[in-house]
């Protein structure tokens, strides 16, 4: 069975569904009357990224120190090389990402921090079967 869609938890999914149609240059797919519920989908179809309201959401801790919880999943979105890498950082940030403080690999992954915390990675085309 594909995966149809993707759910991420937030306080306010238009401000968040906002930052990934920037982010990404997708599309709106739906959005609930009362701003609940905003889901997007890539032109080219796939699976689609929605946006859940939680009034009682926290941004995950990342890394997450011992003993906090773990973070439970993120997102990478792959890049064909390290100049596109480069490039797609600097779009995150203008559109309002933050850049992780921790790092592991810039040369192959970056990580960062959507507007409500969630954290994601722009990785290089060969880390992916790493």
């Amino acid at each position: 069975m594909p995966i149809s869609m993707v759910v991420l938890d937030c306080r306010d999914p238009a401000t968040l569904a906002g930052f990934y149609l920037k982010l990404l240059g997708w599309q709106l797919a739906d959005e609930e009357p009362g701003g609940g519920w905003v889901d997007i989908a890539c032109p080219g179809g796939g699976a689609k990224l929605a946006f859940q309201r939680d009034e009682d959401y926290a941004p995950p801790q990342w890394p997450a120190p011992p003993p906090a919880p773990q973070q439970m999943m993120h997102l990478d979105f792959e890049v064909p090389d390290t100049a596109a890498l480069h490039k797609a950082v600097e779009h995150a940030l203008c559109c309002g990402a933050k850049k992780a403080p921790v790092q592991f690999d810039e040369t192959h992954w970056v990580t960062l921090l959507d507007p409500a915390g969630h954290p994601f990675c722009f990785v290089v085309a060969p880390a992916v079967t790493k």
